[in-house]
């Protein structure tokens, strides 16, 4: 019975990746008309009074941030790089920086990341990766922050 083995890699053919038949394709998804159909009535607007404008709408409240974003940080990095002549290593950095933001810097960021370091100086190295992407900054030698 040769026709029952593959003559790729000598396997059954019932257990045989070659003889196995094609996966079947899922079936299409329903098109828009259909999901739309399927969606409970709205209930009917009330009609407006002609020449009268609608009421304006709020807009959607956002959640309190929990930590400051980096993007929020990359001025006060420029300036601490500026007052200390445009580079500084980055422990030093850090401490000018905490100073700096003291005020600022919100419950979260106190709190430490998965990793064990502080929320707010993993979001100053984000903020260094983006500053160094966009120009601002130079890579430099490994520990020091540095203007370009």
């Amino acid at each position: 019975m040769p026709d029952d083995y593959c003559d790729l890699c000598d396997l059954p053919l019932s257990t045989c990746v070659h003889g196995m038949p094609p996966v079947p394709t899922p079936p299409p998804t329903p098109s828009r008309a259909v999901r739309e159909s399927t969606r409970s009535p709205r209930a009917p607007r009330s009609p407006r009074a002609p020449g009268k404008a609608a009421a304006p709408v709020a807009p959607a409240r956002r959640a309190p941030r929990r930590w400051t974003p980096p993007e929020d940080l990359v001025p006060h990095i420029v300036a601490v790089l500026e007052e200390a002549g445009r580079e500084l290593d980055s422990d030093d950095l850090f401490v000018a920086l905490e100073q700096r933001l003291a005020d600022e810097l919100l419950e979260g960021d106190r709190q430490l990341t998965p990793e064990g370091e502080l929320r707010w100086r993993y979001a100053a190295r984000r903020a260094r990766q983006s500053m160094i992407s966009d120009g601002v900054m130079s890579k430099g030698a490994p520990g020091i922050w540095s203007l370009a």
